[in-house]
């Protein structure tokens, strides 16, 4: 297989993780403060160190369906240039979903079995 095969398998493996990764970035980001989407898609980008994007639609149409569900709330809130904004906070659902999946899901990654797995694993690129 040539590079640019590879690349491209790359690019679909990693296409498939960051739909589902989404939900986590946008839950950690709201864990820590109330957000409007423009300010929720730039924080994106930086906490992920440009690895997760994605675009005001994207985050409205996934915000709306975490509010359905209950783990998002939202409110208008007067911002001091132009108009008001609507700002998404985690409810008390969306905290404990977010610690539960962080502890069976992210938190695995430090276990030590794991970690000497994928230290093994890059130290065996070189």
């Amino acid at each position: 297989m040539d590079e640019q095969e590879l690349t491209a398998l790359l690019e679909q493996w990693e296409g498939v993780y960051k739909k589902g990764l989404l939900t986590f970035w946008v839950l950690l980001l709201l864990y820590e403060h109330p957000m409007y989407v423009f300010e929720m898609g730039q924080a994106l980008e930086s906490v992920s160190k440009g690895t997760m994007t994605a675009d005001e639609r994207s985050l409205y149409r996934a915000l709306h369906r975490f509010e359905w569900v209950g783990f998002v709330e939202s409110e208008w809130q007067d911002s001091e240039v132009g108009p008001q904004r609507r700002y998404y906070r985690l409810s008390e659902l969306g905290r404990e979903l977010l610690r539960r999946f962080a502890r069976r899901n992210i938190l695995l990654f430090q276990e030590p079995e794991v970690a000497a797995r994928l230290t093994r694993l890059m130290d065996d690129e070189n």
